[in-house]
């Protein structure tokens, strides 16, 4: 795929979200996300409140069923592990690089199979939006002999993702289950400049396409009048190294790259 089509795809993905539309930067809007993790935790003592209200018991065969589908929407708060190199060279111009939390969004699809009373097998592929950052902490005395040196690098990522979990749930009590919930995903970064020619360009973070990791979590399924609902709160730790080493300081300084993120959802089943 060349770069110019990556480009192409990522804008297309990015419609609706830009911040900033003359910086061509994927920034999520930080008010807006917020907002939105404000408004996820009254939308689960609301939903709290109601199943425990309620004596009926509401969709009661649901959990019987072999096979049930819904969505999920959620945002997703993503970083790099970025240990620093161990070399002397690197470590006399270079004090360290961190990577801070930066919000996102995630949809995807849940496809849902029951295996036991208590167990379920879930595949939920889905889409991710994220902007990763790297702050580079140089030596002053580096900083001010060469002024191009840059303190920020940010990553733009379209993840397509495709996660294979095992919920496991406790006891039902009226309309409200709280579960378990962890497995593996595979993640494919269309916006990844992997193959781009320039490797005189060091503006551009060359990160590999594609990524496996672990997930672990747990949540909270809400049994209404129509359909389920649910809120959950899952960590995802990168288990592959993302960095594709090249001559510039910017990848030499770093020993390894690996994501980390927090993905906070809300999902329908019915």
């Amino acid at each position: 795929m060349s770069d110019s089509l990556k480009i192409k795809i990522f804008r297309l993905f990015r419609c609706g979200f830009i911040l900033k539309p003359p910086l061509q930067r994927f920034t999520i809007h930080h008010n807006t996300m917020k907002a939105v993790k404000h408004i996820l935790p009254l939308l689960l003592v609301a939903a709290m409140q109601y199943a425990v209200a309620q004596t009926d018991m509401h969709l009661v065969n649901f959990d019987k069923r072999l096979l049930h589908y819904g969505i999920g929407l959620g945002v997703t708060d993503i970083k790099f592990d970025l240990p620093l190199a161990q070399d002397d060279g690197i470590r006399s111009t270079m004090r360290g690089v961190e990577s801070y939390y930066a919000p996102g969004f995630h949809l995807y699809i849940i496809g849902d199979m029951r295996v036991t009373s208590f167990m379920n097998l879930r595949l939920i592929p889905g889409i991710t939006l994220v902007e990763r950052n790297m702050h580079y902490n140089w030596d002053p005395d580096a900083l001010a002999a060469d002024h191009r040196l840059d303190e920020l690098r940010n990553v733009e990522t379209v993840f397509a993702d495709v996660p294979l979990e095992l919920k496991i749930r406790t006891w039902r009590w009226r309309n409200f289950r709280p579960y378990l919930v962890g497995g593996g995903k595979f993640s494919f970064d269309f916006a990844s400049l992997k193959n781009n020619k320039n490797r005189d360009d060091q503006s551009i973070v060359r990160l590999k396409t594609s990524e496996f990791s672990y997930t672990v979590g747990a949540g909270f399924d809400f049994y209404l009048l129509y359909f389920k609902m649910a809120i959950e709160l899952k960590m995802n730790f990168g288990i592959t190294d993302q960095k594709i080493p090249d001559d510039t300081y910017y990848t030499t300084a770093i020993n390894a790259m690996n994501s980390r993120a927090f993905l906070l959802t809300i999902t329908v089943e019915g």
